[in-house]
């Protein structure tokens, strides 16, 4: 019989939840009391948003991520629905850009303006007429730009293309009728190439969105669904629902077989519904309670047991809604790996809970921050259509990485150009520390400037990056070796100017003991 170690090695387990300070908070805001099961807000690293009471129509408050404290109780709102609204997404590749449905059957898509708004935003950017009955659910397509899915009471999901120019859109561009009752949740993988769907029925299904085809469909008797979520690439879904005695519990499907679950675990007795939420960089799954304070959250493996429990966020006040920010607004000086927004509506307060990693260096932790998600589609939404599936571009947290806009494309190999005048080298070394926040492509082309025939020992140790000669290495083959080698130069790059720093620091200081020894002598 083999030995297990009771505990796990993992950089996640300490992990743990900090509730922001007062003036760190969103007060006097007042949250919607809509008793629908969404989550009433959605955060970029510019806005937050958060579903309001309105009368005569639905609406929602766009507020500066940085304007915290008291809210001004005339602050402008957003409201040009003629129902209540029942979910606001923003686009993730256009921080101005926002996505509401209603339960007047239409989806609208809002321009914001850059600065504070000063009055109430009515007209949309473009109206989605579709539905026959209200929209519960909207979704942003992960990689392909300007692709959105909604899902309504009529049972139909529906894909819209929006870079057509019309302000109205009646026709979507594919409808997906495999539900025969409402859909609860919906969830994409990695690249989009699927999604899978939470039903009224108790069912799972995963579909090809394109061509409408169900993949796989299954249900449990005694798990009743009602949130489900993709797990990155590890080709398994989470769900969260309840038990044949009412119990809130959490499940772990295969992707690829649906009949029985690989996990299934009670958790305890509230009513509230479970809101999943995962982190494919830390593999970190979170799983928020609706009616109480609580966030669990587990860590996620390849291999049994799946999931692994690590901590519990608790707190007296409980959510109604949550809101989460992308990776690439949180402090990666705090060691802050997930953010969410606490809608608490008793207090009409959005409170911040940071999960952060408990370490003592204040230096950057690339360990705990892999390449993320950029804010760039990978796709148009005409490649998208036309069948292309590609993965999210990646970009680096470290602070002062200029690639956080945008990814280097793979280039073509082409012969290194010789330099035999070390003055030539030196100006396009300086060359490059002055362009390297420009084109990627620069950066590549003064790579092989510097790939000289003949170096001498002090050339070889400034091509050195952590013991590793990027001079040395074979030529990228793909997107991921390029941006790999792209960051080890920005690094070396970044570690030179820090070593011309501490040399500029010495000079001056052996300059000021030089005269001070003059001044000594000349008293003499």
């Amino acid at each position: 019989m083999s030995w297990h170690p009771q505990y796990r090695s993992s950089k996640f387990r300490h992990v743990y939840g900090k509730a922001a300070s007062k003036d760190k908070c969103y007060d006097c805001v007042p949250i919607t009391r809509n008793v629908h099961d969404n989550h009433f807000c959605a955060v970029n690293p510019s806005f937050i948003a958060v579903v309001t009471e309105c009368a005569g129509g639905g609406a929602f408050l766009v507020i500066p991520i940085k304007q915290t404290g008291k809210l001004d109780p005339h602050y402008p709102k957003v409201c040009g629905h003629k129902g209540n609204v029942l979910d606001i997404k923003w686009n993730p590749f256009n921080d101005f850009v926002i996505a509401s449905c209603s339960e007047d059957a239409t989806v609208k898509i809002w321009d914001i303006p850059n600065q504070l708004l000063k009055r109430n935003i009515t007209t949309p950017k473009k109206e989605l007429l579709g539905h026959a009955r209200r929209v519960g659910l909207i979704e942003w397509h992960p990689t392909a730009g300007n692709i959105l899915f909604s899902s309504g009471y009529d049972y139909k999901i529906m894909i819209w293309n929006l870079d057509v120019k019309d302000a109205v859109l009646s026709k979507p561009v594919k409808i997906l009728d495999a539900h025969k009752d409402v859909v609860l949740s919906m969830s994409f993988n990695t690249d989009g190439s699927l999604l899978a769907t939470a039903c009224r029925d108790r069912k799972i299904r995963v579909i090809d969105p394109r061509s409408g085809t169900v993949l796989q469909e299954g249900s449990y008797k005694s798990h009743r669904v009602s949130k489900v979520l993709f797990l990155g690439n590890m080709k398994k879904l989470f769900s969260t629902g309840t038990s044949w005695w009412n119990n809130r519990q959490i499940a772990l499907w295969d992707q690829n077989d649906l009949s029985v679950p690989l996990l299934e675990e009670d958790l305890d007795g509230s009513s509230g519904l479970l809101f999943p939420i995962y982190d494919s960089d830390t593999c970190m799954l979170y799983v928020v309670g609706k009616g109480d304070g609580n966030i669990r959250y587990y860590e996620i493996s390849p291999e049994k047991p799946y999931l692994n429990y690590l901590m519990e966020y608790r707190s007296h006040l409980p959510q109604k809604g949550i809101g989460m920010m992308p990776k690439r607004g949180l402090d990666v000086a705090a060691c802050e790996i997930f953010r969410f927004y606490k809608l608490i509506p008793t207090k009409s307060l959005i409170e911040p809970i940071s999960m952060i990693v408990p370490r003592r260096s204040e230096s950057y932790q690339a360990d705990i921050y892999p390449l993320t998600a950029a804010a760039q589609p990978a796709l148009t939404a005409q490649e998208w259509l036309n069948g292309i599936n590609k993965g999210p571009l990646l970009v680096s947290l470290r602070p002062g990485s200029e690639a956080a806009k945008s990814l280097p494309q793979l280039l073509e190999p082409e012969p290194p150009m010789k330099v035999t005048d070390l003055s030539q080298q030196q100006g396009v070394q300086r060359r490059m520390s002055l362009e390297d926040k420009q084109n990627p492509r620069e950066i590549e082309d003064g790579r092989k400037w510097l790939k000289v025939k003949e170096r001498s020992p002090k050339n070889e140790q400034m091509c050195l990056s952590n013991g590793f000669d990027i001079f040395e290495c074979p030529p990228p083959k793909t997107e991921n070796e390029l941006l790999q080698m792209y960051y080890r130069q920005q690094e070396e790059i970044r570690r030179l100017r820090e070593l011309v720093i501490q040399r500029d620091v010495q000079i001056k200081q052996l300059e000021l003991e030089l005269r001070n020894l003059c001044m000594d002598s000349s008293n003499y």
